[in-house]
Parts: structure tokens; C-alpha cells; sequence
């Protein structure tokens, strides 16, 4: 989730637009912080979750399109406010758009919403983005919202084209990964690959795994136990987000063993997931898929929440 320059460019062709954003979430909420859609005299595009809160916020935005105004911070307990069962609450900021004042390209959109005095807090903030010590996510903190202009997305090296790769790709290629595809031959991928996954030939594929980057997940999944440990081997020895592996416990036990006799740490292999989704499932392929889609979402969202309150 980020602000999407081009896609409000497009719409303030027309006239001017109000961007309705979830700058924080508390509580159980329909959607997270960074949600946002856009309003306009007679549209609505995108969704904020919904039900009572979308109508609530559609009303605020033509409001602020009907007076004239420019921007707006309204926090919305959802029980007491609109008798939603959720029971959280949220704050929503309402800004108005037009052809004249869309911001520049930058990494970073920070604005002042509630107040023009930028706190000390906010300055750090922008200042660990900048220096990339942080990932940049959707911030509201002291009447200041930031939020990142170009989505951020996880590189996940995925290896292993077969029936549970392929499920893994349909379950995740219109989330917010960067998925590189390995296999060994051309024929082992599918003839028809969704955008944003990039196809990675290699007869040995652990050779690649120097080619990803440093913040990579890595999902181990080929029809060969030779490849799965030499992959293992490979991403141990370098820097890596996490590395998980497809089997069972006694593929662990094992794999264990070999490791720690390639001369890696017990640190290092207990790193190691393996098996990976949650069997619970099942395991049928789209099974499996989602129990590893499960575990990558909940590992994403926990980094985010700790950006956030960095």
C-alpha cells in the first residue's frame, strides 16, 4: 500500500478528487492501516473496508469537495460511532487533490495534516527512511502523515516449478512480493507466467542464490533433495530475510544432520523452516499454498507494525 501518484494524476483529470486513507488502525478493523480509495463528485474507487465506515468516509470526502476544504483527520470508533461489530477504531485523513499541487516523485510523501510543526519524532522518522535503516510504511504520528510513494515489496526467491510452486505463484503474485521463479528448464514453467514473476532458468540452482538480494525470502520447494540441500547450503552462507524448505520432520532431522556437517551453526539451522505452511490444511497443493501465503503475510504485517513504531 502506497500513494500511488500516477492512478490520482489520472483522476484529477476530470477535476478535483478527495484520497480517503486509513492512517492508523486499532483494534479489529475491516482493513489496515494505509487502505485508501479515492472520491470523487459521483465515484468511489477502491475500498476502505465497506459497510458502514466506506459510507461514513464517501459522506466526509464530498463534504470536504462540496466546502472547499483541503484536508481532514477524523478518528472513527467503529462500535459507538457507526454500531459496527468490529470494535475497533480508525483514523481516517481526508486530503483534496488537483492538477496543481499532486507532490513530486520522491521515496517518501510526508505532509502535515493536523498541524505544520514537524515533531522531532517525525524528522527521525523521515531520516531513518531516507538512510533506508527502515522500510518506509504508511505513518501518521504527531498530525504529520507519511506514506511511501512506490509499493514496497518483498523479494522472494521461490525454487521449484512443480504442482506446489505453481499454486504459490497463484496465491501471490497480486500480493506485494517480487517473486523471482528458479527452475532447471524452460518446460517445467507453466506456459502462461503472471506479471511481476520473473522466470530464472538454471541447471543447478543453487547458483543463482548469490544473485538475490540480501533481504530475500527464499521458499525451497524442487523435485530434487539434492537441490533442496545444496540450496540450503548455499543461502546459509549468505545474508537472507528467511529461508524455508517444503517436507516433513524426518526432511529436517536430516537435513539438520548434513548441515551441521557442511559447518554450519545450530544459530543458523534452527533459522531453518522446515516444513513449511501449516498441515492443519492439508496437502493439496493450493493447500499448502496458503498455509506458506499465511506464514509470508503474518511475518510481512509484524515488520510493518515494527516500522512503524520505530
Amino acid at each position: 500500500m502506497h500513494f500511488d501518484r500516477e492512478q490520482i494524476a489520472k483522476f484529477t483529470q476530470s477535476g478535483d478528487i478527495v484520497r480517503v486513507v486509513i492512517a492508523t488502525d486499532h483494534g479489529s478493523v475491516p482493513r489496515a492501516t494505509g487502505t485508501s480509495m479515492i472520491v470523487t463528485p459521483d465515484r468511489q474507487i477502491g475500498t476502505i473496508g465497506g459497510g458502514a465506515l466506506e459510507m461514513r468516509g464517501t459522506e466526509i470526502a464530498r463534504e470536504l469537495l462540496a466546502d472547499g476544504g483541503d484536508k481532514r483527520a477524523v478518528k472513527i470508533p467503529l462500535g459507538p460511532a457507526l454500531a459496527q461489530c468490529c470494535g475497533g477504531a480508525v483514523t481516517l485523513v481526508f486530503e483534496r487533490f488537483g492538477r496543481e499541487n499532486l507532490p513530486e516523485n520522491d521515496i517518501v510523501f510526508a505532509r502535515p495534516i493536523a498541524t505544520n510543526d514537524m515533531s522531532l519524532d517525525v524528522k527521525r522518522t523521515l531520516a531513518n527512511i531516507r538512510n533506508q535503516s527502515v522500510q518506509p510504511n504508511t505513518i501518521y504520528r504527531d498530525g504529520w502523515l507519511i506514506e511511501p510513494m512506490k509499493q514496497v515489496r518483498q523479494p522472494l526467491w521461490l525454487y521449484g516449478a512443480g504442482h506446489v510452486g505453481r499454486a504459490l505463484v497463484n496465491v501471490l503474485h497480486e500480493l506485494a512480493f517480487d517473486i523471482t521463479w528458479v527452475d532447471t528448464e524452460k518446460d517445467r514453467f507453466p506456459d502462461q507466467i503472471a506479471q511481476g514473476v520473473t522466470p530464472l532458468i538454471a541447471n543447478n540452482p543453487a547458483m543463482v542464490v548469490k544473485h538475490a538480494p540480501k533481504d530475500a525470502v527464499h521458499l525451497i520447494m524442487t523435485y530434487s533433495h539434492a537441490f533442496d540441500l545444496e540450496l540450503c547450503h548455499q543461502i546459509l552462507n549468505l545474508p537472507h530475510q528467511s529461508v524455508g524448505v517444503i517436507g516433513s520432520k524426518t526432511k529436517r532431522a536430516r537435513f539438520t544432520k548434513r548441515l551441521a556437517q557442511l559447518g554450519h551453526s545450530t544459530n543458523d539451522i534452527d533459522k531453518l523452516i522446515c516444513p513449511i505452511g501449516d498441515p492443519n490444511l492439508g496437502k493439496e497443493p493450493a493447500a499448502i499454498a496458503i498455509g506458506i501465503a499465511q506464514m509470508l503475510i503474518t511475518s510481512q504485517n509484524k515488520a510493518a507494525k515494527t516500522a512503524v513504531a520505530i
